[in-house]
């Protein structure tokens, strides 16, 4: 059974003091539901809707809100992965002839929470027993390996800012996007610490947003006005805390999944259109590009100084901002890139539209690469 995403909806990433998590969901989920189908399913894709706003089963609690009720609903959560997770297990349940028509939401609340609250939640990604257990957060984890992949690809400061200034750039003709200015690199590599190397501008922002896809079969594609297909969904894991692994700069949950996607897409690497990324922080992005193999290893920031990923490059990525600038509401994340490839393959991107999109490629990432989930689309014919 062929796959198809038939409509999308986004709501803005920032400050939504005014809306609850369920508001931003069914915003986001309303909007997708504009076309003439009625899902079967409701997925909801989510990481800490309890810490953050006191509140689990999410699944039943949208369906009512949504009007949905008697159909399946559920949550999936794989940390800041959950939204692609969760778009994964849609595409199976349609894939597989199991439902015909799938609704998935990824949404988050993070600015209610205070700042310590925010790294506190985040730090679930990583074991309590060992890394929460003796205070790293996970902004102090990937200072740590910023510094390690500084020390042993001689990537400079200022190179290392590279991702970050791209997405800013795109960001600002984004209308979802939190952060709609440009910056230079020097903007990046003098703002404040974080966890050294890592600066403010490496890091993705703390903000509310909800996105949903409408995920439909081929007998139902015809009643949707614009579609795109989901040519593969792949997911993989890989050992669980970054300090476990044989060699840390080489994320092979990443390359695994990603491998895996194109081949069940049979997509050649050379003719995808462009890319969205997880960069949560810009060594990860920097690392991820390098395991899918679009750099050679050490050198996807230099490539991106160079112009290689910018919209107008050989391989544009984050066409709308990215973590970086885009914003990340962490289960919502995976599937505001799905909408964002679906705006890009029905040439409705506007000033951020990739000339000639034919194949979309979304890397979306729970941990260090310790949970990846990449899918490819295309372009429908």
């Amino acid at each position: 059974m062929r796959v198809f995403v038939a409509s999308v909806g986004l709501t803005k990433i920032g400050d939504h003091w005014n809306k609850s998590l369920v508001d931003l969901a069914v915003e986001a989920g309303r909007k997708a539901l504009s076309s003439k189908i009625e899902p079967d399913y409701l997925i909801i894709g989510n990481m800490f809707s309890s810490l953050a706003a006191s509140q689990e089963h999410l699944g039943a609690l949208v369906a009512d809100s949504l009007g949905l009720k008697g159909k399946p609903a559920f949550k999936v959560e794989a940390a800041c992965a959950s939204g692609a997770t969760a778009f994964h297990t849609a595409y199976n349940l349609v894939k597989s002839g199991a439902s015909e028509s799938v609704l998935v939401i990824g949404v988050e609340k993070m600015r209610d929470l205070e700042p310590e609250y925010v790294s506190q939640a985040l730090a679930m990604a990583e074991s309590a027993e060992y890394t929460q257990f003796v205070g790293a957060s996970f902004a102090a984890l990937n200072g740590l390996l910023a510094r390690l992949y500084m020390h042993e690809t001689g990537t400079t400061r200022d190179e290392l800012s590279s991702i970050p200034v791209i997405d800013h750039k795109n960001a600002v003709s984004a209308w979802h996007a939190q952060f709609r200015k440009e910056i230079t690199p020097e903007v990046v590599s003098r703002s404040s610490i974080v966890a050294d190397p890592l600066r403010l501008f490496d890091c993705a922002p703390v903000g509310d947003g909800a996105a949903a896809a409408l995920v439909v079969s081929e007998r139902l594609v015809s009643e949707a006005s614009k579609f795109v297909e989901v040519l593969s969904s792949s997911v993989c894991t890989n050992n669980f805390s970054i300090y476990e692994r044989d060699d840390m700069l080489s994320f092979s949950s990443t390359r695994e999944a990603f491998e895996k996607a194109i081949s069940t897409a049979s997509v050649p690497k050379g003719k995808i259109s462009f890319a969205e990324i997880h960069d949560a922080f810009s060594v990860t992005g920097a690392i991820s590009l390098e395991a899918m193999g679009f750099s050679k290893k050490g050198f996807a920031c230099k490539d991106a100084a160079e112009g290689k990923y910018s919209l107008n490059g050989e391989l544009p990525i984050n066409t709308f901002g990215g973590l970086k600038a885009r914003g990340h509401p962490v289960g919502a994340t995976g599937i505001y890139q799905i909408a964002e490839a679906y705006l890009q393959l029905t040439e409705q991107a506007g000033e951020n539209q990739v000339k000639g999109a034919r194949y979309g490629v979304t890397q979306n990432m729970g941990g260090i690469d310790t949970t990846t989930v990449v899918h490819v689309l295309g372009s429908a014919e």
